[in-house]
């Protein structure tokens, strides 16, 4: 069975190591804050100028005037500041980032990334991504396998307007955990109940597969 939302939050939290520094995209993404291991030192950092971000609050936690990038609101971990947007992009675009969190349209073989424009559709923007993908050397995307029409979003070659080129290195979607390497994508593990022959069969770019793959875990 495919990954939920949350489950592929989840999965991506378990990348996550004590005393990172980690920025979370808009959608997917900025659900891993609700899913940091238990003991783990992580601080989350937002475009918009806040660093020591929180997991979503409750109805009583609530603050409107506490948002992240997404305009969604959060909370504050103990120990937490704010600052300016441009303060927030020179960590950024300084590589003190540890690991950055993207969503996206697709993604292909080489590592390249399109996340900001459909011709024909209105994009918000492109908000922090270009800065994100440039500045960071740690990259994850998480996003859906296809598309709702069952079109695969892992390509050979992006065909969407690129927010960067080479620079991811690991693909969590519904499907599957992938490995970017070598101008192919190397399947890590399989969600639970999916099976090899259907990930095969929604992956567009080259696919390098073990003899086992192991179903993920949470």
């Amino acid at each position: 069975m495919a990954l939920s939302r949350e489950q592929l939050a989840q999965r991506v939290a378990k990348e996550l190591k004590d005393g990172y520094y980690v920025n979370l995209g808009i959608g997917i993404p900025t659900l891993v804050a609700n899913y940091i291991p238990s003991g783990m030192e992580v601080m989350l950092q937002s475009e918009n100028g806040l660093l020591g971000m929180g997991e979503f609050p409750t109805e009583d936690t609530i603050d409107p005037d506490l948002i992240n990038a997404g305009k969604q609101t959060v909370t504050a971990v103990k120990g937490a500041s704010f600052f300016s947007s441009a303060e927030s992009f020179a960590m950024i675009r300084g590589g003190h980032v540890d690991l950055t969190v993207l969503g996206a349209f697709e993604v292909d073989v080489n590592g390249s990334i399109a996340s900001w424009m459909i011709p024909g559709k209105l994009i918000k923007g492109m908000g922090g991504a270009m800065d994100l993908v440039a500045g960071a050397e740690n990259i994850i995307v998480t996003m859906m396998h296809a598309d709702k029409y069952g079109n695969s979003k892992l390509l050979s070659v992006c065909e969407l307007p690129l927010t960067g080129y080479g620079c991811i290195k690991r693909v969590v979607t519904d499907l599957a955990f992938i490995e970017i390497k070598d101008g192919a994508f190397h399947l890590l593990e399989r969600a639970p109940g999916v099976s090899v022959d259907e990930i095969v069969s929604k992956t567009a770019g080259k696919l390098i597969m073990p003899e086992h793959v192991p179903e993920m875990t949470f």
